[in-house]
Formats: C-alpha cells, structure tokens, sequence
C-alpha cells in the first residue's frame, strides 16, 4: 500500500517504523518540531488511526527491503526504528536500512543483548525506552528530584526543589560545588522564566534547582535536599 500522502524527501525527513506506543510518540513530537515525518507499519489499523496526526503514512512490511525501496525510503536519511518485542522485524529491518543506505538509524531495543546486535547489524544509536524510564522514575521516587536524566558515562543532570537551608542566600554562599561537587546550571520558580545560575543568584522558598555532575554526585545532592524539605 502506498503512502496516504505522498512524501517529497527534504533534508528534515525521518523515517519511523512501528507505530507502538514508543514510536507514536516519538513520530508526534517531530512532526510537533517541524521534521517531516514518514511512518509505516505492517498493521493497517495503526496506519489509519494515526494518518491525520503524521506527514505521511503507510502500511508496509518493513522486513521486505524490496517494498521499503519502492516507498522510497532510501532517499530518507534519517530513520528511526520503533519495534520492540518482535527482535526479528527489527533487526530485518536495521538491516535494510542499512542496505538502502540510510545515514543515521536509531533503534529501540528492549534487552541489552537486543542492543548487541542492533548496534552490530549497523544501528547507529541503540535506546532502551522501558528501562530508562524505569531508572528515571526511580530516582524521582526516592529523592527530592522532578527529573533525572542519566548519561552513559555516569554524568548526570537533574531538577530538584532547593532545600531549605539554601533559602534566602546566593548560590556563592551555599557553596554547592565546594560541598557536593555539583554544579547549579540554573533555577527556576512557577510560572517563572529559568535563569541562568550565576554566582549572585538568590535561592528562593519554591525555587527549584538544575544541578550536574557525577551521578553519585547527584544523587548525593538529593538525598541531602530531600532531608530538608519542610
């Protein structure tokens, strides 16, 4: 089946096979940031619910290099791919997207060894949705922090509620980096604009604070937060 609405190739064209819930929402978001996005699934149902939301949509089965070529994909160099539980759809279908010549491929994968052999059939980019939201939730539930995002080499950025013995002085004066060795990028208040964090920058009751460093860093950071709260 063709694409509902044809698509031109532009230089802000991905590609996103599989619309699950992770590939939907990923599809949406870029079309929300201009991309020009070109989504196909083998279930025509999907197709249909999601083809009024998305640039352009078909139903095709993405294991079949032959029909990915037809739709045009290989002039695509972008291309995302969101199937998860089925490991043999997704690794055909790395596999001819790398063999259409698609420059940049990311893939989901749903256990490390899945990752594995993504990242070796060619994927340039390997993420794991369920698990890294699993660890975010984790650190949010057992700290002072209303997100957490960590990075592969144990760095770390995170949001927290300033603690309140930091209250009422600038962030030279608590000193946060002499004491926890992380870094205060910046703050921000409800219904407020962030700041940049600068030396005199005052730590307000509300305030919540965007700090970096080493994930044990951080995390120490927000045990310490979380002991203050009032």
């Amino acid at each position: 089946m063709g694409f509902r609405k044809a698509p031109a190739p532009t230089e802000r064209a991905v590609l996103v096979v599989g619309l699950g819930r992770f590939g939907t929402a990923t599809a949406r978001s870029l079309v929300e940031q201009g991309w020009d996005v070109v989504a196909v699934d083998e279930d025509p149902e999907l197709v249909q619910k999601w083809a009024d939301d998305l640039t352009h949509t078909a139903v095709v089965d993405s294991t079949d290099e032959e029909a990915l070529r037809q739709l045009g994909v290989a002039e695509i160099s972008r291309g995302i791919v969101a199937i998860g539980t089925d490991v043999e759809a997704s690794v055909l279908t790395v596999v001819n997207l790398v063999d259409l010549g698609v420059q940049v491929i990311w893939a989901k994968a749903i256990t490390k060894q899945h990752g594995k052999i993504l990242e070796r059939i060619g994927a340039h980019h390997v993420v794991y949705p369920e698990s890294a939201m699993g660890e975010r939730v984790a650190h949010m539930v057992g700290g002072a922090l209303s997100d957490y995002i960590e990075f592969d080499d144990g760095f770390a950025i995170a949001r927290t509620t300033a603690p309140s013995w930091a209250w009422d002085q600038t962030l030279a004066e608590v000193a946060l980096r002499t004491k926890f060795d992380v870094t205060v990028v910046g703050v921000k208040k409800l219904h407020e604009d962030f700041t940049y964090a600068r030396p005199e920058t005052l730590i307000q009751r509300g305030h919540e604070l965007v700090v970096c460093g080493s994930t044990a860093k951080v995390e120490q950071f927000s045990r310490a937060a979380t002991r203050s709260k009032v």
